[in-house]
């Protein structure tokens, strides 16, 4: 993003910049590596956030060669472009917190899987699913296990100095800021930290009658990036920007006056054939928010 110099109330010179990346998921998935980068240049975003989800053929990443994973590094300084966080939402079918201890298994494999992959890529940010559990019911034991289980994640994502933010999600388990700090502060750990998505909380906001604005504030100084998403009321997924209730102005200009600088458009693609027109016209949509209190 364009850095923009601007002075304050002194007269000093600032520095008013911001990066936005675009999620992987917007993309066509039949895109080889080398188009997905140059479509998301062409449309002015900063740089891609990775999806390793909980198919099969996401999941088939983490176990990648070192190989594998210099050639995609080589593709990416080629290009000029970067792979600078990494949505993981693999732990809804294998989750922290699961009451079987086999999926519990594989959710720690996943979680060291991902923070290697991300270490060797040069990855920063790895965006945590905040549920303990997702295909069954939340209860005490479950909350006990995701607990314990984050205990080795942020401990191993510290080793690697790699930072795991929450991502606020659709169930009440944390669907706030102020749920993500309960573990933020329990934990205590520069390595956990808190990556909300704003389409979730305005959705939360409405259900607890609360303000948005209020629950970003409780994550001052431990908000690491944005999921920028529109949303509607009791809906998370594919609604177009403008079309839904996500007060992005005043959300943004909250997020960027605590220091948040890393954010990611968050849509996905619809199979449309003018799929290319809705990525520039998403990035320009998100862009002229930034603009309304920058420029």
């Amino acid at each position: 993003m364009e850095k923009m110099l601007i002075t304050d109330k002194k007269n000093e010179v600032i520095l008013m910049s911001f990066r936005l990346g675009l999620y992987e998921k917007a993309l066509p998935e039949n895109l080889t590596w080398e188009e997905k980068i140059l479509y998301a240049k062409a449309a002015n975003f900063d740089f891609i956030e990775i999806s390793i989800d909980e198919s099969d053929e996401k999941l088939k990443r983490l176990n990648s060669s070192k190989g594998e994973r210099l050639a995609f590094l080589n593709l990416l300084h080629y290009n000029h472009f970067q792979i600078e966080s990494l949505c993981l939402s693999a732990h809804r079918r294998f989750p922290l917190g699961s009451s079987d201890s086999n999926y519990r298994h594989k959710s720690l494999d996943i979680m060291y899987k991902a923070i290697d992959f991300a270490s060797d890529l040069g990855i920063r940010i790895i965006q945590l699913a905040g549920y303990d559990v997702y295909y069954e019911a939340s209860n005490n034991i479950t909350q006990k296990n995701f607990e314990n289980n984050l205990y080795h994640a942020v401990n191993y994502a510290a080793e690697k100095g790699v930072v795991l933010g929450f991502e606020t999600m659709e169930t009440p388990f944390m669907d706030t800021v102020a749920k993500a700090m309960h573990y933020v502060n329990k934990l205590n750990s520069p390595y956990l930290k808190v990556y909300p998505d704003i389409g979730n909380l305005t959705n939360a906001a409405l259900l607890y009658g609360d303000n948005i604005l209020d629950d970003i504030e409780k994550g001052r100084g431990n908000l690491v990036s944005a999921h920028l998403k529109e949303t509607v009321p009791g809906k998370y997924r594919e609604i177009s920007f403008g079309e839904g209730h996500v007060n992005f102005e005043k959300s943004i200009q909250k997020l960027y006056r605590m220091g948040v600088r890393k954010y990611v458009a968050e849509f996905w693609d619809l199979n449309n054939d003018n799929w290319f027109e809705e990525l520039k016209y998403n990035y320009q949509f998100i862009k002229n928010k930034f603009d309304a209190f920058l420029s």
